[in-house]
């Protein structure tokens, strides 16, 4: 039996990005590849879908939607571009609610959330942060998993008014942000390893967890 494996990926694109620009991409490179490793390491078990959305106060953008990762081109400079102020909770509620809706309640499946951004939360006009901690946790209960990454902010608190247990705080630098792209890249290999092992021991969830000790 094959899990489908979804990975949205949320990534802030406000005006204060810009000093991670370069940074920002190659980091999302890098985590297609690992993806891409992912699908070839456990192909008999996986099978890993894309989605990638974009947001500043200018729009919501999907740069890539539900796609089998062996059709997903690595980004170039060009396709992030900084701006504006940060509705990270529209963003959310708006990628959420999409793909919840287009995945098969039958079909074994395995969500992860990972949410990038280097401020927090000023410019969302449709979701307040408890519309979106409500949606989080019914996710939750689906057993959806979600990690929260983010700098010029506490972390801890905004993640915790959010309902995500998963959190990591990053410096918004070109050497911050590559340390935590190995990082976090490293714990998204070992979580594709546990959404195998999860499959020889049934009834036994996969945990929560993400990141690495």
């Amino acid at each position: 039996m094959k899990v489908k494996v979804y990975n949205l990926i949320i990534l802030d694109e406000s005006g204060s990005m810009e000093i991670i620009h370069k940074a920002a991409v190659n980091g999302l490179n890098e985590t297609l590849q690992t993806i891409e490793s992912a699908q070839k390491k456990h192909a008999e078990y996986q099978e890993h879908f894309v989605t990638m959305v974009f947001f500043n106060s200018n729009g919501i953008r999907t740069v890539i939607e539900n796609e089998p990762i062996a059709n997903v081109k690595l980004l170039k400079m060009k396709d992030f571009e900084p701006s504006s102020c940060t509705p990270l909770y529209d963003a959310m509620g708006v990628s959420l609610s999409k793909l919840h809706y287009s995945i098969d309640s039958d079909e074994k499946h395995q969500v992860l959330v990972t949410i990038i951004t280097d401020g927090e939360e000023n410019a969302s006009q449709e979701y307040t942060g408890k519309m979106i901690k409500k949606m989080v946790g019914d996710l939750k209960k689906k057993e959806w998993v979600f990690a929260y990454i983010g700098a010029n902010q506490d972390v801890d608190e905004v993640a915790e008014e959010l309902a995500i247990e998963n959190r990591m705080c990053f410096e918004a630098s070109e050497a911050g942000s590559v340390k935590m792209c190995k990082m976090a890249d490293k714990s998204r290999t070992r979580f594709y390893d546990r959404v195998t092992e999860s499959l020889f021991n049934k009834g036994v969830k996969l945990k929560e967890k993400f990141f690495d000790e």
